[in-house]
Order: C-alpha cells, then structure tokens, then sequence
C-alpha cells in the first residue's frame, strides 16, 4: 500500500472519529435542559430516571449518527449516508417513542397552579 494512501486514510478516520465525538457532545447539549428539569427539578423531588436511562443515550448516539451520516454525505459516500440517516430515523422514532425529552411527570400533571 501507497504512503500517502495509509495517510489519508489516516486523517479520514481520525476526522471521522473527532466528528463522531463532537457530535455526540452536540446531542448531549441538546438533551441537557432536559435531563437536567428531569432529575432535578420535579414537584415534591419526585425524578424521572428514564430521562437519564433513555434520554441521555439516545440523544448521544442520534448526535453522532447524524454527524458521520453529515460527514458521509460530504465525502461523497451516498450509500454510507443513506444508512446513517436511516439509523437516525430509527434513533428518532425510538426517542419519540418513549419520549425521552419528556420532564418529570408530576409538571405534567399539575395544572394551572405549577
């Protein structure tokens, strides 16, 4: 094998892994404010842990697929994309699904007076 092509394809997969990163920071930034209303600042200390056990890792995992299927798209790697946006889709129904920037229960339920 070619050392610029050992290089390159060095460069690529370390880009590919720095962009994987910062996009599950993204979507870590993205579930804070809910994370954060969920476990700590329900009605009468009442928290919601499926915030944490389902919301933190979808959001994780949804930010870093969409930052490779980003990133797939920008190399050119059409096919590579179209699963990463499938996989993001799929991350996204699950989310929706059990609704992972819910907040805690008893602000839903409250009413007017909360």
């Amino acid at each position: 094998m070619n050392t610029t092509d050992t290089r390159r394809d060095a460069i690529t997969g370390t880009a590919g892994c720095v962009i994987a990163v910062l996009g599950t920071l993204a979507g870590i930034m993205v579930w804070l404010p809910y994370g954060r209303r969920g476990l700590f600042g329900a009605f009468e200390s009442e928290t919601n842990p499926d915030v944490f056990w389902l919301g933190l890792p979808v959001m994780a995992v949804g930010g870093a697929a969409a930052a490779l299927a980003v990133f797939a798209v920008v190399r050119g790697r059409w096919r590579s994309a179209l699963g990463l946006l499938a996989a993001v889709a799929g991350i996204a129904a699950f989310g929706y699904g059990f609704d992972v920037l819910t907040g805690p229960q008893a602000l839903e339920d409250c009413g007017p007076p909360c």
